[in-house]
């Protein structure tokens, strides 16, 4: 009888697997069909529910020249999805009382900051957090002198013409003032402190620094050229900050490392981050930030784009649900982070080039749209 039982139990384990193998094989195949529709090089996801790593996988080449596949593990650089880091340190020196949201970020840099039109209108720390300071990249943004009025006569052209809070755009030189501040109060260098206090206690291995990292690692970053109709490697991705660092000046110097848009990661690796912010600011055993200020940081400040401080909620990502999270696009690289709170699933995709086209705007592409339905389909739904 019992062998009988143990048969028939182990009959049902292997038709388990089995079913199981054969849903994975028709998931990477329908993934490998978007990909080629796209002209995809290479492609990262990781998709998660609860607390739980549920999938992932790596698809297409790491290096084109070279032919070598890419693998869980290998480093992206992520681009704008940095711009959440820097977000979770500021909160983190705003719990130890160091800052304040409202903080005049004239007084926190050292600089005037201030809209030429609107003189005086503060610009806090809220603001340049949100996009909705009134700062603008029209002037540049890898450093912090395109708005200083003692370095750039042209500093004015750094300002749009609506009031702080009276307004969203999107801006880089935000996130790159916002990374000095940071590090100002932090009494750290801003690179060394996201690692000791975010990358460390969750277990990650990454960082804004490239010459800490190991750059076999690294993965090759291509950008379509739409006119010659081919894929171009993008190695200044990777540029090394060394000649940078030599003459580096503390809580001014800090764009060097661009704060925001030069974190360097693995999808699985995002996919814990990811995690930490969809459970309100714990992962992995860890507290990195409190619930207040998770929440605070998912809160919808400008409707129209659904953004926050630093992280977006959005509702065409995954029809009928609210997801909320970032993305990124830079040398040819499109990644993107996003998570459902209530429901707990969340989803990273990252890919190192392809050729697509934005279909519903100027944040998810077209690639990411299928990537994300069809892991959503597969593996959540």
């Amino acid at each position: 009888m019992k062998t009988r039982y143990f048969s028939q139990m182990l009959s049902a384990l292997l038709l388990f697997v089995t079913t199981a193998a054969n849903a994975q094989q028709s998931v990477e195949t329908e993934i490998a069909a978007i990909m080629a529709r796209y002209q995809a090089i290479g492609a990262a996801v990781a998709v998660v529910k609860g607390q739980d790593l549920t999938y992932s996988h790596s698809f297409g080449l790491k290096n084109v020249e070279t032919g070598e596949p890419l693998e869980n593990g290998d480093v992206f650089r992520i681009a704008s999805i940095s711009k959440s880091f820097v977000t979770t340190g500021i909160m983190q020196l705003v719990e130890a009382g160091k800052l304040s949201l409202d903080d005049d970020v004239s007084d926190l840099i050292g600089f005037r900051v201030r809209n030429p039109n609107f003189p005086d209108s503060v610009i806090t720390l809220r603001l340049i957090l949100s996009h909705r300071s009134s700062i603008s990249d029209k002037n540049g943004y890898f450093t912090l002198d395109a708005l200083n009025p003692d370095k750039d006569p042209n500093w004015t052209k750094a300002y749009n013409a609506y009031a702080p809070n009276g307004g969203y755009q999107y801006c880089n030189l935000n996130f790159n003032l916002a990374g000095a501040i940071l590090e100002k109060y932090a009494g750290e260098r801003f690179d060394q402190y996201i690692y000791r206090h975010i990358l460390k206690p969750l277990g990650v291995y990454g960082g804004y620094n490239v010459d800490d990292l190991d750059s076999n690692r690294f993965v090759t970053l291509y950008a379509y050229d739409g006119e010659a109709k081919r894929f171009l490697a993008s190695p200044e991705a990777y540029r090394s900050r060394a000649e940078a660092l030599r003459d580096y000046q503390p809580g001014y110097s800090t764009p060097v490392f661009s704060p925001t848009g030069g974190m360097k990661m693995s999808a699985e690796d995002l996919a814990k981050v990811m995690t930490m912010h969809m459970r309100h600011g714990k992962a992995n055993g860890k507290r990195i930030l409190s619930e207040a200020s998770s929440r605070a940081m998912q809160t919808v400040l400008t409707p129209e784009s659904g953004y926050g401080m630093s992280l977006r909620t959005i509702d065409y990502l995954i029809p009928g649900k609210a997801m909320t999270g970032h993305e990124g696009v830079a040398y040819g690289l499109y990644s993107a982070m996003y998570f459902q709170p209530e429901e707990q699933f969340g989803i990273v995709v990252i890919t190192n080039g392809c050729n697509t086209g934005f279909t519903h705007g100027d944040v998810i592409n077209d690639f990411l749209m299928e990537m994300y339905d069809c892991l959503y389909r597969n593996f959540i739904q």
